[in-house]
């Protein structure tokens, strides 16, 4: 068990991240910032996506499993999948590049976001894909920086 949470390897490259499906109601985002803010949790990542009855939180943050119990705790319906994180060059066709490799190898991706780290040279791109390991293999093979929880989960890059 790492101080971050989890177990892992020290080339594991998946990340976890926690899903929270929410009422599209007033201070129910905040009411969840605030569980993972009580349990000195930090997020270093947040996608929200909605419907007209609910919205789709997606967390990348620094203890995945302590988040994911304080956000039970406060009652919150929460879920953890493993996503891909690739550091993309802050450049045109950064992203293109990578989709190239995984469409190249025939993986699928179900969705995906980014965030910038203050003063970074590159986005951090996270990936929900069918096959993490084929992908990541690809991804290094061509040269790509797959990032690892390590690299995700520090405050402060």
């Amino acid at each position: 068990m790492s101080s971050t949470g989890v177990t892992r390897g020290v080339s594991d490259p998946m990340i976890k991240q926690l899903t929270v499906f929410l009422e599209n109601s007033p201070g129910r985002l905040a009411g969840l910032t605030r569980a993972l803010g009580d349990a000195g949790v930090n997020m270093r990542a947040l996608m929200v996506a909605d419907t007209a009855e609910f919205g789709v939180v997606r967390i990348i943050c620094d203890r995945p499993e302590v988040a994911r119990a304080a956000l039970e705790e406060a009652g919150f319906g929460v879920s953890v999948t493993d996503v891909l994180a690739v550091e993309v060059p802050d450049s045109p066709g950064g992203l293109a590049d990578v989709l190239e490799v995984l469409g190249g190898i025939g993986v699928n991706v179900e969705y995906a976001y980014c965030y910038v780290e203050p003063g970074g040279t590159a986005a951090i791109d996270v990936f929900r894909v069918e096959d993490i390991a084929r992908a990541t293999d690809a991804l290094r093979a061509a040269n790509m920086r797959v990032l690892g929880p390590a690299d995700v989960y520090a405050v402060g890059g």
